[in-house]
């Protein structure tokens, strides 16, 4: 982890792993391609939600959608 970090709980880790993950990809697109990666991930997201089986896959993308449009707003 990095050494802004303070102690994190382990329960905690997934979340502020995913968390750094989004604010790389913001860090390395920019905040317009950011938002846009971020849209079309929810999109995706939600078309493969509608089959049982993408489900799967689908909900983890449009968290993975809605935590960049989030993050490239502020």
């Amino acid at each position: 982890m990095n050494s802004r970090h303070k102690k994190v709980s382990w329960f905690l880790w997934p979340f502020v792993a995913l968390w750094d993950l989004v604010a790389w990809i913001l860090q390395a697109t920019g905040r317009l391609v950011a938002a846009v990666l971020g849209l079309v991930l929810m999109i995706a997201g939600a078309l493969l939600t509608v089959t049982v089986i993408g489900a799967i896959i689908g909900i983890p993308l449009v968290i993975l959608g809605f935590l960049l449009m989030i993050r490239s707003i502020f």
